[in-house]
Parts: structure tokens; sequence; C-alpha cells
């Protein structure tokens, strides 16, 4: 059983900044990548981010120079730092993470409950 927990949504003036964080805990035996989604009000979920195990990162268009995707040492934190943020970035944040929970396992991709983040005057 793998848990994704995500802290620190909330509600942020535009042009202000949030860090959002999420923990992996339980049985992992590695994680391959991690991310971040958003899902607007009436909207799909869509991609904001992505590191791999490697450091490697990705990011839609739309945050791009103004998001960070990091972890900690471990591997088993992600971090997204928002700066400059618009109306428009606002949603309930999800991570998610490819989780082997034994050496021989195939990577299965968990998710967490989501945080919300309001951008508003």
């Amino acid at each position: 059983q793998v848990q994704l927990v995500e802290s620190g949504g909330g509600l942020v003036q535009p042009g202000g900044s949030l860090r959002l964080s999420c923990a992996a805990s339980g049985s992992i035996f590695s994680t391959n990548a991690m991310g971040w989604y958003r899902q607007a009000p009436g909207k799909q979920r869509e991609f904001i981010a992505t590191i791999s195990s490697g450091g490697s990162t990705n990011y839609t268009d739309s945050v791009k120079g103004r998001f960070t995707i990091s972890t900690n040492n471990a591997k088993d934190t992600v971090f997204l730092q928002m700066n400059g943020l618009k109306p428009e970035d606002t949603g309930v944040y999800y991570c998610n993470a490819a989780v082997k929970v034994h050496l021989w396992s195939a990577p299965y991709l968990y998710w967490g409950q989501g945080t919300q983040v309001t951008v508003s005057s």
C-alpha cells in the first residue's frame, strides 16, 4: 500500500507564490517518476510538470518559467514551487508517482487526494 499526501495549497493573490508538497509513504522499493496535474472547475485534469528519477523535468507550456518541480534527496517527496500565479492557475492540484513496490514489480501509478489552489484578489 502506497499513499501520497499533498499539502501547501491555499488562497493567494495574483502574482503571489505557493509551494506544494507531496509525500509518498508505504511499501516503496523505488520511485521512477513523480508529477503534478491540475483540474480547474468544469475542466479535465491536465498535466503540469513531471520529474524523473534522474532529475529530468518537463513542464506544460503555460507554467514554464513560473513553476519549478523538484524532489528531496530520498526521492519520496515532490515539490511544486509556483511563482507569478495567475487566476487561471486556480484548481485542485494532484500529485502522482510511478512506484515499484519491489525489484521485480512493474511501476504502478499512484495519485494523491488533491489540494486546492485559488488565485484571486
